[in-house]
């Protein structure tokens, strides 16, 4: 999933430009997009402080009211923000300046959905190739960007699921099992272990007839019958095979 953030003071703009993102998703099955607006640039940098936040593609106007699209994008550089920038101005005017800032288009407003669309199959095609692996999650009443590799194991606890990332936090999923897999079945690194637990095989540092234990400790034993099938996806995950 690609997250895109749209930065315009216009209601208008921002209403058309999101809703043209999100047929663009809709009409490319393979791309899954979730747009957020912002209507002035702090609200933007606020939102982008968390590293767990960060836009894929950031949509800017230049002319902002509370400062410049051109200094809102210095300013994100300056935070080591590496988002793809695309400017959506009424001038030409800023165009070396927009590139200063390693903005990657410039788009002259009112934009038109072909011309949208056209400059979204060149961002997703060098997207894709960045391989950029990561999945939306809405916890603790905000979507996170978490990064598949950050991911130990979810763990389906009485009623509730609960996500462990490698850097040691959990966090509680307003999720079942059954759609959280839906999310991560499509990457090779995540297993199914008994009705329980979601692993990454990343994290795996030894497995036997009884369970598997991963790189940080933890102990998790295997369902009765399950171990052959899980060693199987260890191997070819492990060894390409």
């Amino acid at each position: 999933m690609y997250l895109i953030a749209v930065c315009d003071d216009s209601i208008e703009v921002l209403d058309q430009t999101s809703k043209m993102l999100e047929l663009y998703g809709k009409r490319s099955s393979q791309i899954d997009l979730y747009v957020e607006c912002f209507e002035n640039a702090q609200q933007l940098i606020d939102r982008v402080r968390d590293k767990n936040d960060v836009p894929d593609l950031i949509f800017m106007d230049i002319y902002l009211p509370d400062k410049s699209g051109i200094d809102a994008a210095r300013e994100l550089r300056n935070m080591q923000i590496q988002s793809k920038i695309v400017f959506l101005t009424i001038s030409r005017d800023y165009a070396f300046e927009a590139f200063q800032v390693d903005a990657i288009q410039y788009l002259v407003k009112p934009v038109e959905e072909k011309v949208l669309f056209s400059t979204m199959n060149k961002l997703m095609e060098n997207m894709d190739k960045e391989d950029r692996k990561y999945i939306l999650l809405r916890m603790e009443g905000r979507t996170w960007r978490i990064q598949l590799s950050n991911i130990l194991y979810i763990e389906a606890w009485g009623k509730n699921q609960w996500l462990w990332l490698a850097d040691g936090t959990q966090h509680l999923l307003h999720l079942t099992m059954a759609e959280i897999y839906g999310m991560l079945a499509p990457y090779q690194a995540f297993v199914k272990v008994g009705v329980t637990y979601i692993v990454n095989l990343e994290y795996i540092d030894s497995l036997n007839v009884k369970g598997i234990r991963l790189s940080t400790g933890k102990e998790i034993y295997l369902p009765r019958g399950s171990y052959k099938v899980l060693k199987e996806q260890y191997f070819t995950f492990c060894c390409g095979d």
